[in-house]
């Protein structure tokens, strides 16, 4: 199962991407697995020597006993610290920000891709969102004319 964050492409360019685990308990792990997860809000912070996904709804698993849980609560992401240092000294150097692009499994393990971004200006977002309705009716035309 592979939760992708369509609205980070949308608002974000993405220059960089890297695959970090994440802790969870045992009964969002079973929500992950499950696709009952929404990162479209989601952002990454890293404080002190740590990274951090903030925001991420993980939702109660149904059959959870746990009363008191809470769906947002921040996340601890597994990362190297050689590779938390050239992300923290990239981040500084070009006003950058890290976004949470999909959460996916890998051999039982949940891992989370991090993309590094630029935010897209208004008129960006315009020009691509004009691409793509051209690139429909471009397509939409040359299927009415093959038999």
């Amino acid at each position: 199962m592979k939760i992708i964050n369509k609205k980070a492409r949308f608002d974000y360019e993405i220059l960089e991407s890297l695959e970090v685990g994440i802790v969870l308990r045992g009964m969002e792990v079973k929500s992950v697995k499950g696709g009952r997860v929404n990162i479209s809000d989601a952002f990454v912070k890293v404080v002190g020597d740590e990274l951090w996904l903030i925001n991420a709804d993980i939702t109660k698993y149904q059959y959870a006993t746990d009363e008191h849980y809470d769906s947002k609560r921040t996340r601890k992401l597994l990362i190297q610290r050689k590779q938390l240092d050239r992300l923290e000294s990239k981040m500084k150097q070009g006003n950058l920000t890290l976004i949470p692009l999909s959460i996916y499994t890998v051999r039982g393990y949940i891992k989370v891709e991090v993309g590094l971004a630029k935010g897209k200006k208004y008129h960006e977002k315009r020009k691509a969102e004009k691409e793509r309705d051209m690139d429909r009716d471009l397509l939409y035309e040359s299927r009415k004319f093959v038999v």
